[in-house]
């Protein structure tokens, strides 16, 4: 069978304000606008092979996350890959950004983030096959 779709493009999110989420995103992140209208905008890594961050600008008050009813936790559809997460963690509460408690077991582990929209996000440091380091 042939392979139609071999990476995720990007992820969608959904935003209020899409400027001041562009900004957030630069800062906390770290990525690059590659594209930007009066209600959407494109931010990269400016690696290849990454998805992109496609910020939407919408009235809808529904966010991104989701209720995991065997942990009673509310989780992301997305995790971000940090190779420092102490530093990451430690670099985000410092900028005031709401964060989870950071879990690691046996050097992996993850925390959870709240952009200004009430996006769950989380960071993680665990690399799939095929994504090298």
């Amino acid at each position: 069978m042939k392979k139609y779709v071999t990476r995720i493009s990007a992820v969608e999110v959904p935003v209020s304000n899409l400027e001041a989420s562009i900004d957030w995103y630069i800062t906390m992140l770290g990525l690059e606008v590659q594209h930007k209208d009066a209600k959407s905008a494109m931010l990269t890594f400016n690696a290849i092979g990454v998805p992109g961050v496609f910020l939407c600008k919408t009235e809808s008050n529904e966010r991104l996350q989701f209720l995991n009813t065997n942990t009673d936790t509310n989780h992301s559809v997305v995790d971000f890959y940090a190779s420092d997460l102490e530093g990451y963690h430690h670099f985000l509460l410092e900028q005031g950004v709401e964060v989870g408690q950071l879990n690691l077991h046996s050097g992996f582990g993850g925390f959870g983030i709240k952009d200004p929209d009430g996006n769950i996000l989380s960071a993680c440091n665990a690399i799939q096959k095929g994504q090298g380091g």
